[in-house]
C-alpha cells in the first residue's frame, strides 16, 4: 500500500530541519570557543622580542592589518601618491611621497634657513615611518640627534639596552649619540612591542618623554604625580599609546632631551606661552633675523580640544576601529584616516550615510583650509615686511621695536605652524584651529603696526 506524499514530505523536511538546526549549533559552538579564545599561543612572546612578525604569530588577524600601513591612500586633504624613485646607493627607495613644499612653495619662506625648507613630504603609512626618516633630504642639512628615533622607530629594546634595563635611562643615553650612528641599532617602525605588554597585552606607555609630559600636564588638573602606566584608564590609554608620537615637542638643552611642552596645559597658546618661559628657540630665520619655532605634528593635543574628545571618544576608536572576524571582535592596526573607512570608524556613532558623513568632514576641512590660506598669506606677507630690518643687529644696536616686532613673528609663525603641522586639516578641532589661526592673524596684525612706525622712525632719521 502506496503511504500519502505527504509524510515522505515531511518526513524528508524534518531531515533538512535536522541538519540545518545542527549546524547551527555547531557554528554557535564554533563561534563561542573561538570568542573565549581570541588567540592562539602559538609562539612565546616576551619583553625581548620586538619583531611583529613573531607577535603575528600569535595574533595573525592584527598583523595582517598591521602590514597594510604600507597600503597608499590619499583623502582630499591628506595622505601620499606613491610616487617612483630610482633607487641609488644613498637612497634605496622604490618609491616617496610628493614633496609639499612644490605643493605651497609658502613653506619655503616660513621655514628658511631651517632643514624643513629642503624637503617635507606627505604623510605615509606606519610602515615608512623609519625608512622615510633615514633618506629624508633633511639628514643631509643638519645633523639630527638619535633623539628623532623615539617617533620613527621601535626604540623599546634600544632603550633597555641603552639603560641596563632602565628605559628612562636609555632614552637620554640615545639623546646623546647622533643619528647616523645610532639608527643601525633599530630595526623596526612601530611595533607591538612599544604600545602592549607582552605578558598581558595590555596597552603600556614605553616612552618616557610622554610619561613625564603627561605628568605634567596631568598636574595642571590637579593630579599629582601621575604614573601613567597605572593610574590612566583604558579609553585615556587608547588614546595615550598614539600620543607618544603624535605631539609637539622640542629638544632641551645641550643633551637634547626630548621633551613635551605640557606643563602649561595642551593649547597651542599655552605651550608658546611654555616656550616664552623656557627662552627656547628652534633657529635664527634666514630673511628677517628673528628667533622662531618650528612646531611639530600636534594631533594629541589638537584633538584633545575637540567635540570628540570631549565625548570621551578615543584616537583608536576612530583610526583603529574595532571589526569582526568570525566570533572575534579585534582592532584594526591599519591606523588610516577615517575618511577610508567610514563605515567601522564613523557609522558605529553615527547613523548618517556614508557620503553624508564624507560630505560634512570635507566641509569642515574645505573651511578650514580657506582660513589657513588667509593665515598664511598674512604670515609670509608679514615675513617680507621685516625682511628690510634684517641686517640689523639688536646686540650692536638696540632696538625695542623690531625686537618686539621679531618676536610677534615667532608668535604669528608658531600658532600658525601648530595649526599646519597637525595633520587632520582641522577635522580634530575646527573651532580650536580656527581660534589659533585668529591669534596668528593677530600677532601678524601688531606686528605690521610696529613696522609702520619703525618705518616711519628710519624716514624721519634719514
Amino acid at each position: 500500500m502506496n503511504k500519502p506524499k505527504w509524510i515522505f514530505a515531511a518526513v524528508g523536511g524534518a531531515a533538512v530541519t535536522t541538519v540545518l538546526l545542527t549546524a547551527l549549533l555547531v557554528n554557535i559552538f564554533e563561534r563561542k570557543t573561538e570568542s573565549k579564545n581570541p588567540f592562539y599561543r602559538v609562539v612565546e612572546i616576551n619583553d625581548d622580542i620586538d619583531d611583529p612578525a613573531v607577535w603575528g604569530k600569535n595574533f595573525p588577524h592584527q598583523y595582517d592589518t598591521y602590514l597594510k600601513t604600507s597600503d597608499i591612500k590619499r583623502t582630499k586633504y591628506g595622505g601620499s601618491e606613491a610616487l617612483p624613485h630610482v633607487p641609488t646607493d644613498k637612497d634605496p627607495r622604490s618609491s616617496v611621497a610628493q614633496q609639499k613644499l612644490d605643493e605651497d612653495p609658502r613653506l619655503k619662506t616660513m621655514w628658511a634657513g631651517y632643514a624643513f625648507s629642503k624637503d617635507f613630504r606627505e604623510e605615509r603609512g606606519h610602515a615608512y615611518m623609519l625608512v622615510d626618516q633615514i633618506f629624508t633630504e633633511r639628514q643631509n642639512v643638519v645633523k639630527q640627534p638619535g633623539t628623532c628615533l623615539n617617533c620613527h622607530a621601535s626604540t623599546y629594546l634600544l632603550y633597555k639596552k641603552l639603560g641596563d634595563g632602565d628605559i628612562t635611562k636609555g632614552f637620554e643615553e640615545m639623546g646623546k649619540i647622533p643619528y647616523k650612528e645610532i639608527v643601525h641599532s633599530v630595526k623596526h617602525p612601530v611595533s607591538c612591542i612599544d604600545c602592549h605588554d607582552p605578558s598581558t597585552m595590555a596597552l603600556r606607555i614605553t616612552r618616557p618623554a610622554f610619561i613625564e609630559g603627561i605628568r605634567a600636564f596631568k598636574a595642571t588638573q590637579g593630579i599629582k604625580e601621575f604614573d601613567v602606566n597605572t593610574m590612566a584608564t583604558r579609553q585615556e590609554m587608547r588614546s595615550f599609546v598614539c600620543g607618544q608620537c603624535h605631539v609637539e615637542y622640542y629638544f632641551k638643552g645641550d643633551s637634547k632631551r626630548l621633551t613635551y611642552p605640557w606643563a602649561k596645559g595642551l593649547k597651542a597658546d599655552q605651550i608658546l606661552e611654555y616656550y616664552k618661559e623656557d627662552g627656547h628657540k628652534d633657529w635664527v630665520h634666514a630673511e628677517t633675523g628673528a628667533k622662531v619655532l618650528k612646531a611639530q605634528h600636534p594631533e594629541f593635543e589638537m584633538f584633545n580640544q575637540g567635540t570628540h574628545a570631549r565625548a570621551g571618544v578615543a584616537c583608536v576608536d576612530c583610526h583603529m576601529p574595532y571589526q569582526r572576524i568570525g566570533a572575534m571582535k579585534i582592532t584594526d592596526h591599519q591606523v588610516q584616516s577615517p575618511l577610508l573607512n567610514i563605515n567601522k570608524a564613523c557609522q558605529t556613532c553615527h547613523n548618517v550615510p556614508e557620503a553624508e558623513l564624507k560630505a560634512r568632514a570635507e566641509t569642515i576641512q574645505d573651511r578650514h583650509m580657506e582660513l589657513r590660506n588667509i593665515a598664511f598669506d598674512a604670515l609670509i606677507d608679514y615675513i617680507k615686511d621685516l625682511k628690510e630690518f634684517k641686517e640689523v643687529d639688536l646686540e650692536k644696536t638696540p632696538n625695542a621695536k623690531l625686537a618686539e616686532a621679531r618676536d610677534l613673528q615667532k608668535q604669528a609663525q608658531f600658532l600658525f605652524d601648530f595649526v599646519e603641522a597637525e595633520n587632520s586639516s582641522g577635522f580634530h578641532a575646527p573651532q580650536e584651529s580656527a581660534r589659533v589661526l585668529g591669534l596668528s592673524i593677530e600677532k601678524v596684525r601688531k606686528g605690521q603696526k610696529i613696522i609702520a612706525e619703525l618705518r616711519k622712525e628710519i624716514k624721519v632719521a634719514k
